[in-house]
């Protein structure tokens, strides 16, 4: 019997609902877990690899930043429960960093197939470097994926997560390289008479380019 193909989630999709095995639980159900949190979801490919390493202590560090902002951290591999509390122990010795957050042990890859993180062009038998970011409602609002060989930059989903947030409670988007503090994009109208409006707007908080690109301090 051929395996079922579960499809890979995507932006505005819900989070797959799980069951699994933490270094904090053994049994562990996302949903219940996530208590309507922003919740970020990361993948390594191995336990004791040296980029894994960097990025687990370097997230552990920043937790505290991703708290406040309301999100929780959780991470997965399809290594063993008994290895993740080895590496956590090893990480703590060598590093000086304690992992305060769940990492999933998905030894039977269930997790790793509902979330698309394993690529068979890179390893048949070991999750790339994704990271999803969901929202409190569970569904999902940005997913990164990166090589192997190559390790996060934990600014940029701070930032990203950020923006999101940002972008909710305004009713607006951010631009390139945009970062909390600088203006952010105002919609685009929609009826002529909005588009009159839009370019008679000059000073203030905005800043008009034209009637379809436009800039405002929060």
């Amino acid at each position: 019997m051929s395996e079922t193909i579960q499809p890979m989630p995507k932006i505005g999709d819900l989070a797959p609902d799980f069951t699994a095995i933490t270094t904090h639980s053994a049994a562990m159900q996302f949903s219940e877990w996530q208590e309507g949190k922003w919740v970020v979801l990361f993948s390594h490919p191995a336990d004791f690899t040296p980029v894994c390493s960097t990025e687990l202590t370097e997230f552990a560090r920043r937790e505290n930043e991703f708290a406040a902002l309301n999100a929780k951290l959780i991470g997965l591999s399809v290594d063993s429960i008994h290895s993740h509390l080895a590496w956590i122990e090893n990480l703590k010795q060598i590093l000086g960093v304690e992992i305060p957050y769940p990492m999933i042990a998905d030894l039977d890859m269930k997790v790793s197939r509902l979330y698309g993180m394993l690529h068979p062009g890179a390893s048949a038998t070991a999750t790339v470097r994704a990271v999803f970011l969901i929202d409190p409602k569970r569904v999902v609002r940005a997913l990164v994926y990166y090589p192997m060989n190559v390790g996060r930059n934990i600014d940029e989903v701070l930032r990203l997560l950020t923006a999101l947030q940002t972008a909710d409670r305004n009713a607006c988007a951010t631009p390139v390289n945009w970062k909390p503090g600088e203006k952010v994009v105002v919609p685009p109208p929609k009826t002529v008479t909005e588009v009159a409006e839009r370019l008679s707007h000059k000073g203030g908080d905005r800043e008009v380019k034209d009637f379809y690109l436009s800039l405002k301090t929060l």
